[in-house]
């Protein structure tokens, strides 16, 4: 969506919210609602393919409007819900795909390069690895370089990388899940890892 949009649409939900807080006082305490009342307003299943803004606000002033929002937890479904409703089945399908192939990509410029290595299978988009030059096998030697390694990474602010450790080593965690992340992020990650470990060791 581009950013205009996101902006107008951002400002009706604004709208919409300052409107239900004016109206609050008019809005039934205990509405007169059944089970099964909201669901039967809202579509059974997601849409395969994405709907368009105007649809899925419409629905959130036709059906959230009169019940309200949940004050006693997190309205979790509704984030879950507008994603559907935006993206659709397909679409959601094909960021996951696209994801899971950066990964892969990822991992074999890893397992390609002497000095790095893969400490984890990737079913999914989080890929675990850390530098291992060649020579180098004391663990703890090992485990302060790949601290550094990371610092070193999120401190160009070009990138930002977690860690956990596996078995007892520090092991670097690059997650694909930021809806805009394309090839030449994963690229540019690449070729930061590799800058910084020369610079590291």
């Amino acid at each position: 969506m581009p950013a205009d949009e996101f902006r107008q649409y951002g400002h009706q939900m604004i709208d919409w919210i300052a409107d239900f807080l004016d109206n609050a006082g008019d809005i039934p305490a205990f509405p007169d609602v059944q089970p099964g009342d909201i669901r039967g307003k809202l579509p059974s299943s997601p849409p395969i393919t994405g709907e368009a803004m105007e649809q899925i606000l419409a629905d959130v002033d036709r059906v959230i409007m009169d019940y309200g929002i949940p004050l006693g937890r997190r309205f979790r479904a509704l984030k879950l819900w507008f994603t559907l409703r935006y993206f659709g089945v397909e679409g959601i399908a094909s960021r996951i795909r696209e994801h899971l192939r950066l990964a892969a990509k990822f991992a074999g410029l890893i397992d390609a390069h002497p000095e790095f290595e893969r400490l984890a299978p990737i079913p999914l988009s989080t890929i675990c690895f850390r530098a291992h030059p060649q020579g180098l096998d004391d663990d703890e030697a090992l485990n302060a370089l790949n601290e550094r390694l990371l610092r070193a990474i999120n401190q160009t602010g070009e990138a930002f990388l977690s860690h956990t450790r596996l078995d007892g080593r520090f092991t670097i965690r690059l997650v694909i899940s930021h809806l805009r992340t394309n090839e030449a992020h994963i690229n540019r990650v690449w070729e930061l890892a590799q800058e910084k470990l020369n610079q590291a060791f």
